[in-house]
């Protein structure tokens, strides 16, 4: 399932006008919402950091982990360079075995997404509940399924560089009905801006797009009660225009 592998190289380039603090500050107003007092946040699938970069400013004590080596090592030097600490690791999130309690598990930017099997997101919610004690929080977002069908994914072109690079994105989005799931097959052209010598990167990535009462049932199998479910860029009501969707569960 580790889908970054050369991308990873290049994830920051390419999301490096992602707003990660205003993002921060959803998570941090859903949880004192929802949770009251959360201190101690340890993220699945964090990347390469940005949103425990910014939650540690806000007072959080954060942990991130994420199953690709790359992203951790970027994680890790940003913490460095910005003199912050941040403890990141290498983990499969469907098979981590936490070591502590934690008062809130997050999980960002769609890493739920790729959970494709009933089996992987039953795994993930497992791993969540041990990592939590009773009344702890797990706040994640996803792809949602309405909003998904109503506007379906299309083929999009993007562009990024950064100091030594020129990159282009091509994404091309193929469904498959009976799984739920979205393969988008990205390529990408990365072009040295010193040598004009251009690599091509590709690779896969399958999401699934999930509806409320499937994550309602699951949640409730993994020792969880879910709070609460609205659109990640509204913070309200879901509908049918509904890409992404914030979910929060409490731990019971």
């Amino acid at each position: 399932m580790n889908v970054f592998n050369d991308y990873a190289c290049y994830y920051n380039a390419f999301y490096q006008d992602k707003n990660y603090k205003s993002e921060a500050c959803q998570v941090d107003f859903l949880l004192k919402q929802y949770g009251g007092n959360v201190h101690k946040i340890i993220n699945y699938g964090c990347g390469t950091g940005r949103h425990d970069l910014e939650l540690l400013k806000l007072g959080y004590c954060c942990e991130g982990i994420d199953m690709s080596p790359l992203m951790i090592e970027t994680a890790v030097k940003i913490a460095e360079k910005e003199n912050l600490n941040i403890h990141f690791s290498v983990a499969d999130i469907r098979k981590f075995i936490p070591e502590r309690k934690y008062d809130a598990v997050i999980s960002l930017f769609h890493v739920m997404s790729y959970q494709n099997t009933n089996d992987d997101i039953l795994s993930v919610f497992r791993s969540a509940r041990a990592s939590l004690n009773e009344g702890g929080l797990l706040l994640f977002d996803a792809w949602y399924g309405p909003g998904v069908l109503s506007d379906k994914p299309c083929v999009r072109v993007r562009e990024a560089e950064d100091e030594n690079k020129k990159l282009i994105r091509i994404a091309r989005p193929v469904m498959r009905d009976k799984e739920n799931v979205v393969i988008v097959s990205y390529e990408v052209l990365v072009m040295d801006k010193k040598t004009s010598e251009t690599s091509v990167i590709r690779e896969e990535h399958s999401m699934r797009y999930w509806f409320r009462p499937e994550i309602e049932y699951f949640l409730g199998r993994s020792g969880f009660e879910l709070v609460d479910s609205m659109d990640c860029s509204t913070l309200g009501e879901t509908d049918y225009h509904s890409w992404t969707c914030y979910f929060i569960a409490k731990a019971v």
